[in-house]
């Protein structure tokens, strides 16, 4: 038993160190040999859990993605019950990201730009966006949407616009605007917005 508690300890600080370089460098922008430095594992110990480098990423990617769905969704349950209000609440995740280290992008977007199009990063990124659209196309079927997955197609280009310009601009305001108009989208697709006067 203190084996697998070292074990998935050692794990635990090489994929926090990896996510933390991957993140601010990108995936081709560091090295194993940087993440055992940062990690503090040995080689062996690295190379016990991840055989390779591809290995590592997508894991990390894999992790990425369990928290990041994780804090979208919590941001969301914040906004109340009421699914309109969950799909704009869920924006307040991209500020709670921002306030806690900035905005260097989106890694599976990041990761979508360096891999190969056969690689386990690419096939990561592809299943988190099937997933997250998923979710908020359930999202809006639930708050009434006359087309719900065009209205997922819609906030997950915000969401991902939100981000890449966050990095650019190194500044909150584009969330706020991002969440402004996600309100005019889930408002237009379910019928919340009155007709203009013509």
């Amino acid at each position: 038993m203190a084996t697998k508690i070292r074990k998935t300890k050692s794990e635990d600080r090489i994929l926090t160190a990896a996510a933390d370089l991957f993140y601010a460098h990108g995936l081709r922008g560091v090295g194993i040999d940087q993440v055992i430095e940062v990690s503090g594992v040995a080689k062996s110990t690295l190379y016990a859990h991840f055989r390779t480098k591809e290995q590592l990423v997508g894991e990390y990617l894999r992790r990425t993605d369990a928290s990041w769905m994780a804090q979208l969704s919590e941001a969301a349950q914040r906004a109340g019950d009421d699914p309109r209000d969950q799909l704009v609440g869920l924006f307040d995740a991209l500020t709670d990201a921002f306030g806690r280290h900035g905005f260097f992008g989106c890694p599976f977007v990041s990761a979508a730009v360096e891999a190969e199009p056969d690689s386990e990063a690419r096939a990561v990124t592809e299943q988190h966006v099937l997933r997250r659209q998923a979710w908020l196309t359930d999202l809006g079927s639930r708050a009434g949407a006359t087309d719900p997955a065009g209205l997922a197609g819609h906030l997950g280009l915000l969401i991902d616009g939100a981000l890449a310009s966050g990095r650019l601009l190194q500044h909150p305001a584009v969330v706020n605007q991002a969440k402004a108009a996600a309100k005019l989208l889930v408002d237009a697709h379910t019928g919340a917005l009155s007709p203009a006067a013509g």
